[in-house]
């Protein structure tokens, strides 16, 4: 691929070299399925050797970002409460809202009695940075770095769901099997490091996110593709560590002699799975030693501990997890996602908006913008897309339950982007006097997966892979399109 002897993947001239190779495969009865193998086995196993499937490979085009470090707040956060300052719907907080904004309109969990109220925040607004960003005093961290930022109002999706809608936001699809956009950057760009997975996932908050791994999962990309979660305590990964009683050397040999049997597997049946599988064992055997190192971050400064807002090393938090994923574009992995959960204020006793997302964002707000920061000061942040956001927001009428909170929105909420190539102080987009609606700069999810994309170098219509006859691409088959009105 490197010296242009090889079509790059999702060209057609690769597309249709696989579908050639399939078919031959297929027609002796071998059944190499439908993922592509071209690059990954790097034209056929040969000598003994099996590439390595995270290998570097080069993007489309000039790239702006080499990586990317997902900030997702798993819920649903309230962009009325955060960032989309509302004069008016606090003036008519109370009162029923227009029935033309809401006819035809569908909401979880909510009937014609429950969505007529409009709810105004209680929350203090003030404009900070050159450009005089409203951010509410929940975020008085963000709020000191917006000039880093890049925040878009006005991003809409598909479904209103906890698990369907996170599935979209992850991979383009409400549909299990698709590959999540981690998978879909280290199968398109390959890793720079070889010690550790190209994409991690690391979790924060009182339970996982609702949907669980199908979120980072690869779909119908080779398994070597999909996120790699690491643990928050023991092993960072199970079943990691050596047993008792084997040395490197004996370990070594045994992993050899698996490689040797994968190989020859391999070569009987074309099964790209092997080749994932081969690269696994290495992976986890390199694994033993940088892991353990990569998670130790007690030999961080107090400086940088306290800029975090880290007390304790040991202790496992949203903090620690920044922590974490600075550490780990440092060492090359392509994409890493923090979720951090319990963003869904329904008005519940315990998730509403008047106690626990105070609680929520104290527990976000310091580390998010310390990721930008430290980024910024090591040289990272040029070249390191950090995204945040979750799967939709909230509405801006209330819900009828024992405290205040709002509903699912898909129509308007609020994302940030700091660094990669996204223009800093930038506010994007603008929603209607209650924030229900965007008005001017809509962005919908499909556009913000092609800008990303395009900022790490892939074009959205080039990066696919056929699988069961159909070309799969992250951005699907409706109308995707780079908003370069972002981009510096």
């Amino acid at each position: 691929m490197s010296d242009g002897s090889e079509p790059s993947p999702g060209s057609p001239g690769w597309l249709l070299r696989e579908r050639t190779r399939r078919h031959f495969f297929g027609g002796c009865g071998v059944g190499v399925g439908a993922l592509a193998l071209g690059d990954l086995l790097a034209g056929e196993v040969g000598a003994g050797a099996v590439a390595d499937p995270l290998a570097p490979r080069p993007p489309h085009f000039a790239a702006r970002a080499k990586r990317v470090i997902y900030l997702f707040m798993a819920g649903g956060p309230s962009q009325l409460d955060l960032f989309d300052h509302k004069p008016e719907l606090a003036r008519r907080s109370g009162t029923p809202i227009p029935e033309s904004f809401v006819a035809g309109k569908r909401f979880a969990f909510m009937d014609s009695s429950h969505r007529t109220d409009l709810l105004g925040s209680k929350r203090t607004f003030r404009q900070h940075g050159a450009n005089g960003t409203w951010v509410s005093d929940l975020l008085p961290e963000t709020a000191a770095i917006v000039d880093r930022l890049c925040i878009v109002k006005s991003c809409s999706t598909d479904l209103f769901n906890h698990a369907p809608a996170k599935l979209f936001m992850n991979t383009g699809s409400g549909q299990f099997g698709r590959p999540s956009i981690g998978a879909w950057l280290t199968y398109g760009l390959g890793s720079e490091c070889r010690d550790l997975p190209g994409f991690v996932v690391l979790q924060s908050g009182p339970r996982g996110p609702r949907g669980g791994a199908v979120l980072w999962g690869s779909g119908i990309l080779p398994s070597a593709y999909q996120g790699v979660p690491l643990r928050n305590s023991g092993d960072p990964i199970l079943n990691l560590s050596a047993p008792s009683g084997v040395d490197a050397a004996r370990q070594r040999r045994v992993v050899d002699a698996v490689r040797v049997l994968n190989e020859r597997r391999l070569a009987a049946t074309g099964d790209d799975e092997i080749a994932a599988r081969v690269a696994g064992y290495e992976m986890a055997y390199r694994m033993q030693s940088s892991a353990p190192d990569l998670i130790d971050v007690a030999g961080e400064s107090a400086e940088t501990l306290a800029l975090y807002g880290i007390r304790d090393p040991r202790e496992t938090t949203y903090a620690r997890n920044c922590l974490l994923a600075r550490r780990l574009v440092e060492r090359g992995v392509r994409f890493v996602q923090l979720y951090h959960t319990n963003w869904d204020h329904h008005g519940g006793t315990t998730e509403n908006l008047e106690t626990h997302l105070p609680e929520v964002c104290g527990q976000i707000d310091r580390a998010s913008a310390a990721l930008v920061v430290d980024l910024e000061r090591r040289g990272l942040l040029d070249d390191t897309i950090v995204v945040w956001g979750g799967e939709f927001g909230r509405t801006p009428m209330g819900e009828k339950r024992e405290s205040t909170g709002r509903n699912h929105h898909i129509d308007a909420f609020t994302m940030w982007f700091a660094g990669g190539g996204f223009r800093p102080g930038l506010v994007h987009g603008e929603t209607d006097e209650f924030g229900f609606a965007p008005v001017a700069g809509g962005l919908h999810v499909r556009d913000i997966h092609a800008t990303l994309l395009h900022c790490l170098g892939l074009d959205h219509q080039r990066l696919a892979v056929r699988f069961q006859g159909l070309d799969y691409k992250l951005t699907g088959v409706k109308p995707a399109r780079v908003a370069t009105e972002l981009l510096s």
